[in-house]
């Protein structure tokens, strides 16, 4: 509807150009070329009018309903005085607050007829509902949280080039793991190789949802949520790195170790042909030898060894008190393996900085069994991450805890509707793609960089800030857990990606960055790190282990020259003297099944 003032304009308007009265064609005469001109301008001001008045209308106030009073926000060009704010309420709206920051101000029950008007004011910027907001425990920050942006915008790295190797249930190629080239238009895929060593079933496809998940976590570029209409993009860590797909896992999430290593040995001879440099192990089972003998740990030294990053998940078993070690002695392999980057779980606490983030319950904690291996190296986000979604996977429609709603992340629509690009899922298997996609960024950065290196740089680099201790409460059962931030816990620290790039110091040939033993002293009741000699933070000043581990995990008292964890008191092995007895001896602290498997069927996660 138009207003009487833009009609009394627009008939003056025309008035002007037939040179008095405005009466069409009537008579059979015809407008005069000249007149013709004129009307046609004045249509033209009238629609440019029109339009430049919508565009300071949100879209939702564009379609509002005449006779329905809408609550607003009105952004002026000016911090508005009392005469711009006397044009809105005097349409019937009124004054709720000052925006002064915004140079605007919140408006209640303006009339909706009101708006067109109202946006044709030239003091005013722009309109919007006040809309409802809710709060972010739906969304996911993990890029934010370790400063992966930093990577993309300071730096440009995204892992263009680099194949990271996804052993898992397999990767569904969905349009997040595209590559797309916007100025020529030209697209494709990511996963670059793909094969099954699941017995019996040569489709390398995700029928059971995790391998599409983690590979998202690596390497997804968002696409299905980026846009002027989406609220938040889901990214992966290394936007545009290559996935190389070797499953191992069926539509159960269930696998065996020879399935694994057959793959680990794949991608070991692929790896020239792919750049691949970083395999992803977001699996495991328990421990039961040294992994001196164990042929799981055993293929992935040789994956090291052959220049490539091997990323493992510490495990799941973290609330585990079945043998009184409180979580403690549960790390999973390989993570025992003292090679690779072994990788626990924070949460995010919904929120970008770190600040308010704590470790979850059910991160597996060291030492490993037999070994006793100091255990995960590096804790990163794996709680309730949002990742890419197979259109195979049953995971969304048997566990709710699963579901990502597309209003979580598109803005134009309200309705719950389930996502069909995205799911969530939480474990310490979400928390290891997000430091392979770190591997990625450094690699890409330095392609010369050795998996030691690149090991010894993220955790010399992760904060090591934390809490004393947190608690968490089961949001299903309600149960209490609480957790110490010891060497076992968070290993090194927390990833900080920003961090690992502007770290340049550099393992030796002759050194390894391998995790180093713990020993317990029955005679002092001390338990105290030993580094063998190759080891790069045994007695290098460069890579001391204060800095690597943080000035307040070691006491400054010694056994055997060896630097003493907690001093003369360990918080995990001071409340349960029998648990302690188990760590130390050579129990099985957990398990029972001799298949490899998923370690994240943690659908629910922590608040």
């Amino acid at each position: 509807m138009l207003s009487k003032h833009t009609l009394d304009r627009l008939i003056r308007c025309f008035s002007g150009a037939r040179g008095g009265s405005f009466t069409g064609e009537s008579g059979g005469k015809r407008t005069p070329r000249k007149s013709r001109a004129l009307v046609t301008l004045c249509l033209l001001v009238f629609v440019t009018a029109q339009a430049f008045a919508r565009s300071k209308l949100s879209p939702e106030l564009q379609h509002a309903k005449p006779g329905k009073p809408v609550d607003v926000i009105v952004q002026f060009t000016a911090d508005p005085a009392e005469h711009q704010i006397s044009k809105v309420t005097g349409k019937g709206a009124a004054l709720k607050q000052k925006l002064s920051a915004i140079r605007g101000a919140v408006f209640t029950s303006l009339p909706a007829e009101a708006l067109a008007q109202l946006a044709q004011d030239p003091d005013v910027a722009y309109i919007t509902p006040d809309r409802p907001v809710q709060g972010v425990s739906n969304l996911d920050y993990t890029p934010e949280t370790v400063n992966a942006p930093w990577a993309w915008q300071q730096l440009h790295l995204d892992g263009t080039g680099v194949g990271v190797a996804v052993i898992d249930s397999g990767v569904y190629p969905v349009a997040d793991l595209y590559w797309y080239n916007t100025l020529t238009g030209a697209y494709g895929l990511r996963i670059v190789y793909s094969q099954s060593f699941v017995p019996g079933n040569a489709d390398a496809s995700d029928y059971f949802g995790h391998g599409t998940h983690v590979a998202g976590i690596v390497a997804s570029a968002g696409w299905s949520s980026t846009g002027h209409n989406f609220s938040h993009t889901f990214k992966g860590i290394a936007p545009n790195a290559n996935i190389i797909n070797l499953r191992v896992l069926d539509q159960n999430g269930m696998g065996t170790d020879s399935s694994v290593i057959a793959a680990i040995q794949t991608a070991i001879s692929l790896k020239d042909q792919y750049n691949i440099r970083v395999i992803n192990l977001s699996l495991g089972r328990q421990v039961y030898e040294s992994y001196a003998l164990d042929p799981l740990c055993q293929a992935v030294e040789l994956a090291w060894k052959a220049g490539i990053v091997v990323v493992a998940a510490a495990g799941n078993q973290g609330r585990n008190n079945s043998a009184g070690t409180h979580g403690y002695g549960t790390i999973a392999a390989p993570g025992n393996d003292p090679y690779v980057i072994t990788v626990g779980a924070m949460r995010t606490a919904n929120t970008a900085p770190r600040g308010d983030d704590t470790v979850t319950s059910y991160s597996s904690k060291g030492p490993s069994a037999f070994d006793h291996v100091v255990k995960p190296d590096i804790v990163a986000p794996g709680n309730q991450v949002v990742s890419l979604l197979s259109p195979y996977s049953q995971l969304p429609k048997n566990y709710s805890a699963a579901v990502v709603l597309t209003s979580e992340y598109w803005t134009r629509t309200k309705t719950s509707t389930l996502s069909p690009a995205y799911m969530r899922l939480s474990g310490t298997s979400m928390a290891t793609p997000v430091v392979s996609g770190a591997a990625a960024l450094m690699i890409q950065a330095d392609p010369t960089l050795t998996p030691d290196t690149v090991k010894a740089r993220l955790m010399e680099s992760a904060t090591k800030s934390f809490p004393v201790d947190s608690i968490t409460t089961d949001p299903t059962t309600g149960q209490t857990y609480i957790d110490y931030y010891d060497i076992f816990t968070v290993g090194a620290g927390y990833l900080d990606v920003e961090g690992a790039l502007l770290n340049t110091n550099v393992v030796p040939p002759s050194f390894t960055a391998k995790s180093p033993i713990a020993a317990y002293d029955p005679s002092s009741g001390s338990v105290y790190v030993v580094s063998d000699s190759s080891v790069v933070w045994g007695d290098s000043v460069g890579w001391a282990q204060s800095l690597v581990w943080g000035s307040t995990v070691f006491s400054t008292a010694t056994v055997d020259g060896q630097s003493v964890v907690w001093g003369d008191s360990v918080v995990w092995g001071s409340s349960a003297q029998s648990g302690f007895s188990v760590i130390w001896g050579s129990s099985v602290v957990w398990g029972s099944t001799t298949q490899a498997q998923s370690l994240s069927v943690l659908t629910q996660g922590e608040n």
